[in-house]
């Protein structure tokens, strides 16, 4: 990454949201956007991406998207009953990963890779809230090349957020958020193009 792109990441503004039980920012330009689709297509081309079986209702099913799980040696996740030993490194992810420490102030040392090839592919409501991300878990979500929907919604108050996650823009989510509210990316029929998605988190290093 050039260092005017790294110049622009600190000139980016947040957006922050005022909702209980969580804290949520967006910078809708972290990354400038032609920095962003340089990197989509140099990651979709680099990475060995899988559609993953995981377990629902007992049934083994495909998920409606590709993935790579990637960070240190020791962050292994576990996932709908399956667990995914991490990738080693991408340099140009590996060094991402410190940057975006660097934004928001908090460790970071691995990422899920989502690749959803269009509008079809998409991610239910869930939560990141498995017992290797701590009780309270930071997740930096960045994304590249098509704009989509992500909704958020609170599991007991009705509160909702939607938001339009576009080229380059980082989702910070942190506090309680995933102890108290669900995220999804649903179908969107009218997109046509591939959007690449980058779940940063940390995982506890064993004592």
């Amino acid at each position: 990454m050039t260092r005017q792109a790294q110049s622009d990441n600190h000139k980016a503004e947040a957006q922050h949201f005022l909702l209980p039980d969580a804290d949520i920012s967006l910078w809708p330009a972290w990354l400038p956007a032609g920095t962003a689709s340089e990197l989509q297509a140099s990651l979709t081309t680099d990475l060995g991406w899988r559609q993953e079986q995981i377990r629902i209702y007992g049934k083994s099913v495909k998920i409606p998207r590709q993935q790579v799980w990637m960070g240190e040696p020791h962050c292994s996740y576990q996932y709908s009953g399956v667990r995914f030993a991490p990738s080693p490194w991408h340099p140009a992810i590996e060094q991402l990963c410190r940057q975006l420490s660097n934004t928001i102030g908090r460790p970071l040392n691995c990422v899920l890779l989502n690749l959803y090839a269009n509008g079809q592919d998409h991610m239910g409501w869930h939560a990141d809230n498995e017992p290797e991300l701590g009780a309270a878990p930071v997740i930096a979500s960045l994304s590249l090349g098509a704009t989509r929907r992500f909704d958020l919604q609170h599991r007991t108050l009705g509160h909702q957020l939607q938001l339009q996650l576009e080229n380059g823009s980082l989702l910070l989510m942190a506090g309680a958020c995933q102890q108290h509210w669900q995220h999804r990316l649903p179908k969107q029929s009218r997109v046509a193009a591939a959007r690449l998605n980058l779940t940063f988190r940390y995982i506890m290093p064993p004592p």
